[in-house]
């Protein structure tokens, strides 16, 4: 006999925790959150939130108020590289979209803009809109171990105030526990790669250096001095958390020798020697030491258990992926669970949460550690890797200026080895592209699309099935404007058509009340609800007037066809789109 019942139990209330909670507690599932800590994040950590999670926040009704506290795109763009906050700049780079013409791609990808909300600002806003939509969340709840069984799952947990400890069932459980999952390691998640190949120092300062950045506002400066740190080259990563008075400095350690003892004096001297001038008042309000993780898990659930977020991707900072990637897993799941908890799809559809998540797990672990490799470039460019003096490192620094052939090139290397951290900073098709092969999408004929431009950079649109529901915006007869993101979601499925597809509205009506699902259906085109104007839904949708795109409620294009079709075919088409994504085998007559 449990203490508790629910539907869904979620571990952990980070940024895959809270944010499965609030959308889980949005379709209506019963859901209940527990976390060992009294209180959500104290320190900022994870801040960059790009476009395709603002999207994740604009379906569950809050990207408004995470824009109202977030630093806007417009103060995030002059990456620098320089001697200390005070000193000499080395070179810049404009980053999160912000040069021009990056700032075009950007634009027209979302109707979404990419921002900078640090953690302890942004789990409240997920975990207490979750509530206020009927999540349950207790606090000081410590997890301890898990039994399944055919009918769901027995979670044994410590209340830490009162010290007892008791059970809570649960139809399915997520483990959203962070880079030491208990729950990923209780269901035996297979885990590739490793944990601290380096050691990383977080000091969170307040300081007001405005009069040194107010011509380059910046979410990051990255700070060179040759002889600072155990690894001679002195790379440190000064993060504005709120303009222009909170910060925080990524200072490396020696991840084999012994751990850093952070005193406020040992914080407050690298703070000194990071921003480079004595007369600034600083307060240091914490210090913790972290390691940098290259580690996945390639599968992400065991039974009735799901893992999200840290719990099956490890890695640095780099690329700012790690909490929207956790969202991200997050929203993936909460709409098949919720399918399955309704009765509206079989178990089925719950493994395509690992056979669509955990390639991209795997990407951006990659692609994270990856962009920290890429900036010896930078190093030696600058002649830092050429010897271990740090005298001669700074020589080497300064050498740039002269007027010499050698220096010329010098000079070049720099501009090409800064510029080469697009890849790290400016990585829209990473961020965007993400597409999903499983179950869960019907693939039509059409080959894999061949990217015009970089696809790690470049964001390209696409509604071949397991791509991204495109961006377009349309215009409405009550003269507004929406994104075509904004007529999916919602927790629905959602039919996208035009004029001479009315088949596949009709269609989805019958077919949504057959299966007992809501089915939302959209027309296109002049004299409709919805006009494309600007003819920039004509350019991406892939299909024409009479085609039909069905968007899952994660707006993921699950089924394409082109053409319009008969009645008959319409019903059978849709029909047999949706039972398959849903796991619903056709009913054979006796």
């Amino acid at each position: 006999m449990s203490d508790l019942d629910t539907d869904v139990l979620v571990v952990g209330s980070g940024p895959a925790g809270s944010a499965a909670a609030l959308a889980l507690a949005s379709y209506g599932v019963q859901t209940t959150v527990v976390t060992k800590y009294g209180r959500l994040a104290d320190t900022p950590r994870a801040h960059i939130t790009n476009q395709r999670t603002m999207e994740v926040l604009r379906d569950l009704g809050v990207e408004e108020e995470v824009m109202a506290e977030a630093a806007p795109q417009a103060l995030m763009g002059n990456l620098v590289y320089c001697t200390s906050i005070a000193g000499e700049e080395l070179g810049r780079l404009h980053a999160w979209g912000t040069r021009p013409d990056r700032l075009a791609d950007y634009t027209a990808a979302s109707p979404s803009q990419i921002c900078d909300m640090p953690q302890d600002l942004m789990e409240p806003v997920l975990l207490h809109n979750a509530q206020s939509r009927g999540a349950k969340v207790r606090f000081d709840t410590e997890y301890l171990s898990l039994q399944q069984d055919d009918d769901g799952v027995t979670v044994h947990v410590r209340d830490r105030l009162r010290g007892d400890e008791y059970d809570i069932r649960a139809r399915y459980v997520i483990g959203a526990d962070g880079g030491r999952s208990a729950v990923a390691e209780h269901i035996g998640l297979p885990l590739q790669g490793q944990m601290g190949v380096g050691g990383s120092i977080n000091i969170v300062f307040e300081a007001d250096l405005s009069h040194l950045v107010a011509d380059r506002p910046s979410v990051l400066y990255w700070v060179l001095q040759p002889g600072a740190d155990v690894g001679g080259i002195g790379a440190g990563l000064v993060r504005m958390v709120r303009p222009w008075h909170k910060w925080l400095i990524v200072w490396g350690y020696d991840i084999n020798g012994p751990a850093p003892d952070l005193t406020e004096e040992y914080a407050l001297s690298i703070v000194r020697t990071l921003v480079g001038d004595d007369s600034v008042k600083v307060s240091i309000t914490s210090s913790s030491a972290w390691t940098v993780n290259h580690l996945w898990a390639e599968s992400y659930s065991s039974g009735r258990v799901f893992c999200a977020g840290d719990a099956v991707h490890r890695h640095p900072p780099s690329n700012g992926l790690g909490s929207n990637t956790s969202i991200q897993d997050a929203y993936n799941l909460a709409w098949k669970l919720a399918a399955v908890v309704k009765g509206q799809a079989g178990p089925g559809l719950l493994d395509t949460y690992s056979a669509e998540r955990a390639p991209v797990g795997k990407q951006i672990v990659d692609r994270a550690n990856q962009s920290i490799g890429e900036t010896a470039r930078i190093f030696d460019a600058l002649g830092l890797l050429d010897t271990e003096d740090p005298q001669l490192m700074v020589q080497h620094m300064a050498a740039r200026k002269q007027a010499t052939p050698e220096a010329e090139k010098q000079r070049a290397a720099l501009r090409e080895a800064i510029a080469f951290k697009d890849y790290e900073f400016n990585c829209h098709g990473v961020e965007l592209d993400q597409r999903y092969g499983s179950s869960a999408v019907v693939p039509d004929a059409s080959p894999p699309e061949q990217p015009s431009r970089d696809p790690e950079l470049y964001h390209h649109a696409s509604s071949r099935p397991g791509a991204k529901l495109p961006h377009a915006w349309l215009t409405t007869d009550h003269r507004r404007q929406v994104s075509t993101l904004d007529l999916g979601g919602h927790g629905r499925f959602t039919v996208l058509t035009g004029i001479g597809g009315e088949s596949w509205t009709r269609a989805a009506t019958v077919v949504g009340e057959r299966l007992g699902i809501d089915v939302a259906a959209v027309v296109i085109g002049p004299g409709q609800e919805y006009d494309d104007l600007y003819g920039d839904w004509a350019r991406v949708r892939g299909i024409d007037d009479g085609g039909v795109l069905l968007a899952r409620p994660d707006n993921y294009v699950a089924f394409r066809q082109a053409g319009a079709a008969s009645d008959a075919e319409a019903e059978a088409a849709l029909e047999s789109a949706l039972r398959t994504v849903l796991d619903r085998p056709a009913e054979v007559s006796s």
